[in-house]
C-alpha cells in the first residue's frame, strides 16, 4: 500500500436496522480494507437514541480513525459504496432508519463546503453520538474552530448515549 501522501480521516458510523451492531462491525471491516487507507482506530460502539424521526429503533454507533491516501471525493465515494453494499437505502426520511450511515467527520484539516461535500461535517459539534467516540479515538484533537474535542464533548453532555462494549 503506497500513497504519496497519507491523511488522517474520521469517520462516523451508525446503524439501527437488521442487527445494527453486526452492520458497523462489517462496516469497520470494509473500512479496513479500502485501498490507500488504514483503519487505525475504533471506538467501542455505543447505543444512541435516533436523532431523526422518534418511531425508530435507538442507533448503534462507532468512530473509526483512518490514514488514507485517497482524495476527499473519493474516500466519500468509497464510504457511499460501502453503505450500498450493505443494504443503504436513500429514499426514505431524513434522519429516518437505516442499516448503515457512514459519515466523513474529518479529512485532514481540509475544509470544504460543496454539494456533495462539507468538512467539518456539518453538527459534529453538536452530536454526542460522534463527539463520545470521537473523544474514544482522538482526544487531543481539534475541531469546529479550534475547539478540543474533549471540550466540545463536555458541553453537550451525554445525550443518552450508553457504551456497549470495550
Amino acid at each position: 500500500m503506497t500513497a504519496d501522501r497519507w491523511l488522517p480521516a474520521y469517520v462516523g458510523l451508525g446503524s439501527n436496522l437488521d442487527e445494527p451492531v453486526a452492520q458497523v462491525r462489517r462496516a469497520l471491516a470494509a473500512l479496513d480494507g479500502l485501498p490507500q487507507t488504514r483503519l487505525v482506530a475504533r471506538s467501542s460502539l455505543y447505543r444512541s437514541p435516533p436523532m431523526g424521526p422518534p418511531d425508530q429503533p435507538d442507533y448503534v454507533n462507532a468512530v473509526a480513525g483512518l490514514l488514507t491516501g485517497l482524495p476527499a471525493a473519493e474516500l466519500l465515494a468509497a464510504l457511499q459504496g460501502i453503505e450500498d453494499a450493505q443494504g443503504r437505502r436513500r429514499d426514505g426520511p431524513r434522519w429516518g432508519p437505516r442499516t448503515l450511515d457512514l459519515d466523513l467527520l474529518l479529512y485532514g484539516e481540509l475544509a470544504v463546503h460543496s454539494d456533495a461535500l462539507v468538512l467539518p461535517h456539518p453538527g459534529l459539534a453538536e452530536r454526542t453520538f460522534v463527539l463520545v467516540p470521537l473523544l474514544e479515538v482522538a482526544p487531543g484533537l481539534r475541531v469546529a474552530g479550534g475547539s478540543r474535542v474533549a471540550q466540545l464533548a463536555t458541553r453537550v453532555g451525554d445525550g443518552g448515549l450508553v457504551r456497549m462494549d470495550g
